[in-house]
């Protein structure tokens, strides 16, 4: 099949809108809103991959796993990644047939539970920083830190578990993915950033207990598959720069030199949230990539036709 390939990250905000909207009913209910906005791009033309966030549903399954332990086996964070990278595809696969039903278009969506190699050496390892689950009493804190997770206050809340949060290195079903996009079909891949793996002496792959960004991992999707837009879905029609701050505003146009020089001075992209998408973007322009754009799903469209958003280039 032909046409323009592009890569977009959908975010949380997709699946679950705020903490009275959390059930599966919600989640689906918000997949449709999304859906409509990313059927439209198929409807335009565009060869479509997906990525998505999972953070909130892991933390639900780990949740899950901490208060029935006492009865049953609690799952591993890899198998986490799995579960959700499965439920959120199927939901997302079903609201996008609806939306292309709907359309007349005679295409269809598809998950890959996507495994993702990370370094067993990388740094993050050695300083866990991405909180997962819920609160913890001394008790299961203790419990948790005797079982080798790391355990740390968390902004004067509570204790929680923190694990690392590593590089995507190798998207292991790539070669599975470009086919599908070949073959036509919407991908729905990297989910979570995918399921951490790494590798041991003899090549085989395992587990771990981790997280990958998954604003870093549809970044080297889009590279790999050599995509002429990647494109990350967020709560913000675009991005700003002094953000919070009283001289605040917000930007359409960056060029790949501004984007690092903002990114490094430190004062725009606020860590653990709009810093890491600018870098994602960074690493695919740097890598070879045209364009990349930061919206909200609302304005996908619109952005695509440079109508909104906020557009990174790598010169002008």
């Amino acid at each position: 099949m032909t046409g323009p390939l592009m890569v977009v990250a959908i975010g949380g905000n997709a699946l679950i809108r705020d903490r009275q909207h959390q059930t599966v009913p919600d989640q689906m209910a918000a997949l449709e809103e999304t859906s409509h906005h990313l059927s439209a791009l198929v409807e335009d033309g565009w060869r479509v991959v997906i990525g998505h966030g999972n953070g909130p549903q892991v933390g639900f399954i780990l949740r899950r796993s901490e208060l029935s332990s006492n009865e049953l086996h609690e799952v591993p964070l890899d198998v986490c990644g799995a579960d959700t990278q499965g439920a959120i595809g199927y939901e997302l696969q079903q609201a996008l047939g609806h939306d292309f039903s709907r359309r007349g278009l005679d295409r269809q969506a598809v998950t890959v539970v996507t495994q993702v190699e990370v370094d067993a050496a990388d740094p993050a390892f050695s300083a866990p920083s991405k909180p997962i689950g819920s609160f913890l009493d001394d008790a299961t804190a203790e419990k948790r830190r005797s079982a080798g997770w790391t355990v740390v206050e968390d902004a004067g809340r509570g204790k929680r578990v923190v694990v690392a949060s590593p590089l995507p290195k190798r998207i292991v079903e790539l070669p599975a993915v470009r086919a599908l996009v070949s073959a036509g079909f919407v991908v729905i891949t990297v989910g979570g950033g995918g399921i951490p793996v790494v590798g041991d002496a003899r090549g085989m792959l395992h587990g771990i207990a981790a997280v990958i960004d998954k604003d870093y991992a549809s970044s080297l999707l889009a590279s790999e598959l050599g995509a002429d837009l990647f494109v990350i879905a967020t709560a913000v029609d675009r991005v700003a720069l002094d953000f919070g701050r009283p001289e605040q505003r917000w930007v359409d146009r960056l060029t790949l030199a501004e984007a690092r020089a903002r990114l490094a001075e430190g004062t725009h992209f606020a860590a653990g949230s709009m810093a890491p998408k600018i870098e994602a973007c960074i690493w695919y322009l740097e890598r070879g990539g045209r364009e990349a754009v930061i919206t909200d799903s609302e304005h996908l469209r619109a952005a695509v036709h440079g109508e909104a958003g906020t557009h990174i280039v790598r010169e002008e």
